[in-house]
């Protein structure tokens, strides 16, 4: 469900609205701009927090695209109930302009779904066109939001967070085990990638479902002592 859209005043919704403000003054220095959403393993809720997300910057007057970069087993299109004969594959191996492939969801938000199924993703992500397709899509878009497959069952994300200015980790409440946390940490720091924070995703309350945001620093304390309490 996309929360932000089809209910803006939920603890949830404002949670991602926090999620925003947080991203946008995390680095003083350089503007967060594009960004990796992943997670440790399958079902942890990246896709969707990737959706409610990019609604929260759009809603915020910033010109937003999601893409897609799971090439392996997408999904952004099941979301959104689009097409998916064309997409960011299509666009990579040069058969599609950009343009041609983005689907303009609303004023603000643009989607760029993964397109036919490659046999090699890993390869398609890390060429020299995708980094071609992130530069220009940085001229077009204020914020880039990138989905990707889980850290620990392919190198995917890996090589995504070496092109964007960050990574955000979704971890599952009660589900994701500490080391499974730790080792996506130190998968994306071989790399130096630029881990924003992690979202501790579907912690129950009486009310509503809400969501946590956490800075690098205080990563690792936070996500253990809430795996611990929930």
């Amino acid at each position: 469900m996309f929360e932000l859209e089809e209910k803006p005043k939920s603890i949830a919704s404002e949670a991602y609205r926090s999620i925003r403000t947080n991203i946008q003054y995390s680095s003083l220095d350089n503007e967060i701009r594009s960004m990796v959403v992943t997670s440790t393993e399958p079902g942890e809720g990246k896709t969707i927090t990737v959706c409610n997300l990019a609604f929260a910057f759009a809603q915020s007057e910033k010109k937003t695209i999601i893409i897609d970069c799971d090439l392996r087993k997408s999904s952004i299109h099941k979301e959104f109930k689009l097409s998916n004969l064309i997409g960011l594959s299509d666009v990579l191996v040069g058969n599609k302009e950009l343009d041609e492939a983005v689907n303009n969801y609303s004023e603000n938000l643009s989607i760029l779904t993964a397109g036919k199924i490659s046999p090699n993703p890993s390869e398609m992500l890390d060429s020299k066109a995708m980094e071609l397709l992130l530069g220009i899509t940085k001229s077009k878009y204020d914020v880039i939001i990138i989905d990707s497959p889980p850290l620990q069952l392919v190198t995917d994300a890996q090589i995504l967070s070496t092109k964007v200015d960050g990574v955000i980790l979704v971890v599952k409440a009660g589900s994701t085990k500490r080391k499974s946390l730790l080792q996506a940490k130190d998968l994306l720091n071989k790399v130096r990638g630029n881990i924003l924070g992690v979202i501790l995703n579907k912690v129950e309350n009486k009310k509503d479902k809400y969501y946590y945001y956490y800075s690098d620093d205080e990563e690792n304390k936070n996500e253990a002592k809430n795996n611990k309490d929930q």
